[in-house]
């Protein structure tokens, strides 16, 4: 081998270095990312298919929609099929005709008549005598008054009734001595009036004090409650407190 040949040589074995691996790597970097990235789509192209194909088609629904000129009119209740009678043998009673009994001439009356309409009609019935103890009790009709019913407990009104006239309740004497304090709630049944129909003790610190505001409660008077722009029947409730002047 000549010495040109070998130096040719050397300098082709030196010249191979980073800038030919750099060169070879960008390449075949290139190719590996290509088939790679073919392979994944390959794939999710793969997968995408196989769900359109696997995917049912749905039902087409057909809707046929008639003109009013081509609907036919509903058939006739008169016209209808009725169902045939069915004859039944069933024995036949023949019918009996009563045979006329004569009577004697001497047992008929000649003066026995019937009364007409008009004769029933002018008759009058029969009154009865109050004083007349023998004829039995008398009804006599008297006037019932039917009472109002109470209201629920809460019913929504335009306008509350106001105590007009308001009564302090008596202090009761062995509560006094005692000194026993306290506050009674009493519930009143105001009715159209404005007057107290009724009341209830809803709470009370001590039942020596009850009574005693009932009875104030049913002295007080107010102006009715208003709804629908008439007066109606409401509960108050107002308290009555019991406190010594010390």
């Amino acid at each position: 081998m000549t010495a040109t040949a070998v130096a040719k040589t050397v300098e082709s074995t030196v010249r191979y270095g980073m800038h030919e691996l750099r060169r070879l790597y960008q390449k075949y970097a290139l190719i590996a990312l290509t088939i790679a990235a073919c392979l994944h789509l390959g794939a999710i192209g793969s997968y995408y298919l196989t769900q359109i194909l696997n995917e049912e088609e749905e039902p087409v629904l057909t809707i046929r929609v008639k003109k009013y000129s081509q609907i036919a009119p509903p058939p006739s209740i008169t016209e209808s099929d009725i169902a045939p009678a069915v004859a039944v043998s069933v024995p036949v009673a023949k019918p009996t005709v009563g045979i006329p009994v004569p009577v004697p001439d001497a047992e008929v009356s000649p003066e026995a008549t019937i009364a007409t309409q008009q004769e029933l009609s002018a008759i009058q019935a029969p009154t009865q005598d109050a004083n007349d103890a023998s004829s039995g009790p008398v009804e006599v009709e008297q006037d019932i008054k039917i009472e109002d019913e109470e209201p629920p407990d809460f019913l929504p009104v335009e306008k509350y009734p106001v105590p007009v006239k308001q009564v302090t309740p008596e202090y009761p004497e062995i509560a006094r001595r005692a000194g026993v304090e306290g506050t009674v709630w009493v519930k009143i049944l105001v009715d159209k009036e404005g007057k107290a129909k009724k009341a209830v003790v809803q709470k009370s610190d001590a039942e020596i004090f009850n009574e005693p505001a009932i009875a104030a409660a049913m002295q007080y008077l107010f102006t009715p409650a208003i709804m629908n722009n008439g007066p109606v029947a409401f509960w108050a409730s107002i308290p009555f407190h019991f406190k010594l002047n010390r």
